[in-house]
């Protein structure tokens, strides 16, 4: 409880400094709108737009305004599209909740067996094939990546679509360049932290009491080594679902961070102030969610 209610004010800040640099930027929003709807805008019209949107007052009364909007679930209505920020965003949600999903599947399977094996087997061919892997994947721009797997996958072999979302396969290409580009940092993470608790004094009195050593692993040093990954993995998780501007660019990919590139070329301002506030919440209660989990993993942060 006390955790949610640190999140309020987090969130108050937040919007406020998100509502305060919309409204530095440059441009006029109701001269933007007006250009959107391809009508040449006169003084008056402008004018009128602003007195429409609420942007004729003081810029406290604004604030005050977009916040009472807020609680009621309004994000505003899009300069571009004149339909709501909220439904806009929650319509392509879907699609990058899929892609993230699948990201981390893939960065999973390629870091946990990798970075297991390079443990336990250090120096061996496994282990080399594990630090090759993971300083390709930190060392491989993630648009490159892409660009290769559209070139290679799409076009040559013609195994997956090129581009957009159609069918479950099209998400196997973004998903890999993603999470390719996530399983370096994990595999090396797992691989330190699995070696330094496999030194521990209670790995050491398991293995005199004769425990099999995949109770050991398993059960003991695995569960404490991933901790540090957990707690990365919540950082991925709160990026992944705000959508991954390059790849969901790249692949045409129908989620939030295309919307948002689109927004931003478009300076649909209101677009962006629900994106970057949308963003914060899922950041938040990402970080909320990863310290319950380490809760249930860890019991001494139970005890403290």
């Amino acid at each position: 409880m006390q955790r949610l209610l640190q999140m309020i004010p987090v969130l108050l800040g937040i919007s406020c400094i998100t509502f305060a640099l919309m409204h530095l930027t440059p441009g006029d929003p109701a001269e933007i709108m007006l250009r959107a709807d391809g009508i040449k805008p006169t003084h008056e019209a402008i004018e009128a737009a602003r007195q429409s949107l609420g942007l004729d007052g003081p810029i406290h009364m604004q604030y005050l305004h977009w916040l009472f909007r807020l609680f009621h679930l309004d994000l505003g209505i899009s300069y571009s599209s004149s339909r709501p920020v909220l439904t806009e965003l929650m319509n392509r949600f879907p699609a990058t909740a899929w892609l993230s999903i699948s990201s981390l599947l893939a960065a999973i399977l390629i870091a946990l067996p990798l970075g297991i094996g390079s443990a336990l087997y250090p120096d061996s061919l496994l282990d080399r094939l594990g630090r090759a892997c993971a300083l390709f994947s930190v060392s491989m721009p993630g648009y490159w990546l892409s660009l290769l797997l559209i070139y290679y996958g799409a076009v040559k072999l013609k195994l997956f679509p090129v581009m957009g979302m159609e069918g479950a396969s099209s998400v196997i290409l973004p998903a890999f360049a993603l999470g390719f580009g996530m399983s370096g940092i994990y595999i090396r993470l797992i691989r330190s932290s699995l070696i330094d608790i496999l030194g521990k004094l209670y790995i050491k009195a398991a293995r005199a009491k004769g425990m099999q050593e995949w109770r050991i692993i398993g059960g003991h040093a695995l569960r404490n080594a991933l901790l540090p990954s957990i707690t990365l993995l919540g950082i991925h998780i709160a990026g992944l679902l705000g959508g991954s501007v390059i790849v969901e660019t790249i692949f045409s990919w129908p989620g939030i961070g295309k919307y948002a590139v689109d927004a931003i070329f478009a300076k649909d301002y209101i677009v962006i102030q629900g994106y970057v506030l949308l963003m914060a919440i899922v950041v938040v209660l990402t970080n909320l969610a990863v310290d319950l989990l380490h809760l249930l993993l860890d019991p001494r942060i139970r005890l403290r």
